[in-house]
């Protein structure tokens, strides 16, 4: 039987509501509005920074080719979260099955996941380049790029199928409200009246191994990145390596700050409106900012503009 007809079957509840942001009142449009803008603006720089790369002989290095599926990850995410959001806002909540809402999840977490993988393979390659810039071209040729994107993508598949399987194999019983905007793990999982202790160490698990020890490995790296920069005696030479990083390092701070400072606030009560505006920020402001902090006083991309225009 497959997992759609298990769930009609065996659930008390196949429709889930999202309240959104019900306090928004006079300000629903303007809120629509800016979001809108962001969501055009998002898709629209992310998509060009896929094409220049692919147009462009200047941006065929390691670096941008990471920057560009970081592009697509981050489309992913906005397409999964913002039209969603947007008919929450205009409607005041949203109603949506419960296949549906474990499938939101489904698209998020492989998103996030892959992101954090793909910011520990692209903190590698800064290292790589900072540290042993004389082993670099071999030890990041366009084959080791390619097989490591691969295992990136099948490695956020596999722990977000992990995820996803456990949520279907639930029975959910009521109520069916999830104050937030969009399907979370955690507020998917409250809904069940199954047994979901398992569930939760098991998720404890999947973080540790795909949040946790990636951003491990990121502050690894950069602890010889630092150190490597403070033995070169020019202070030209070290703005030159800092400004090689610099970027991605700011890319890193938003994302992992954001995702650390939402699950250490509570989801309920006073402060669940906090906890809503820290998610906007991995969820939707991260992907809007990205292609602008990766081309922002980018030289390549400059040229590269400058050529294929």
């Amino acid at each position: 039987m497959s997992a759609l007809h298990h769930v009609d079957d065996h659930n008390n509840i196949t429709s889930i509501v999202l309240t959104g942001f019900p306090d928004l009142k006079c300000f629903t449009f303007l809120f629509f509005s800016v979001l809108l803008f962001i969501y055009c603006v998002t898709i629209t720089g992310n998509l060009f920074i896929i094409v220049l790369f692919v147009l462009s002989n200047i941006l065929h290095s390691p670096m941008y080719f990471f920057i560009s599926q970081l592009s697509l990850f981050d489309i992913i995410l906005s397409t999964d979260i913002l039209p969603n959001l947007l008919h929450i806002i205009l409607h005041d909540g949203c109603t949506m099955s419960l296949t549906g809402c474990i499938s939101q999840f489904f698209f998020f977490a492989h998103a996030e996941f892959s992101e954090c993988f793909l910011l520990t393979l692209m903190s590698y390659d800064r290292y790589l380049a900072i540290c042993k810039p004389l082993h670099y071209n071999s030890l990041m040729n366009p084959s080791i790029c390619i097989k490591s994107l691969i295992i990136i993508w099948l490695l956020g598949l596999k722990m977000t199928l992990v995820d996803t399987i456990s949520l279907f194999s639930l029975h959910y019983c009521g109520p069916n409200i999830i104050d937030h905007f969009f399907c979370d793990f955690e507020p998917i999982l409250e809904l069940s009246c199954s047994d979901t202790l398992f569930i939760q160490n098991q998720t404890l698990v999947i973080g540790f191994l795909c949040v946790i020890v990636p951003f491990i490995l990121i502050v690894l790296s950069y602890f010889y990145i630092s150190v490597t920069i403070l033995k070169i005696q020019s202070i030209t030479g070290r703005q030159k390596a800092f400004r090689t990083c610099s970027s991605h390092l700011t890319a890193v701070c938003i994302f992992y700050g954001t995702l650390t400072a939402v699950y250490l606030f509570p989801t309920k009560g006073e402060l669940s409106i906090l906890s809503k505006v820290l998610s906007l920020f991995y969820t939707v402001i991260t992907p809007f900012l990205n292609p602008i902090i990766y081309t922002f006083r980018n030289k390549d991309f400059k040229k590269a503009i400058e050529k294929t225009i």
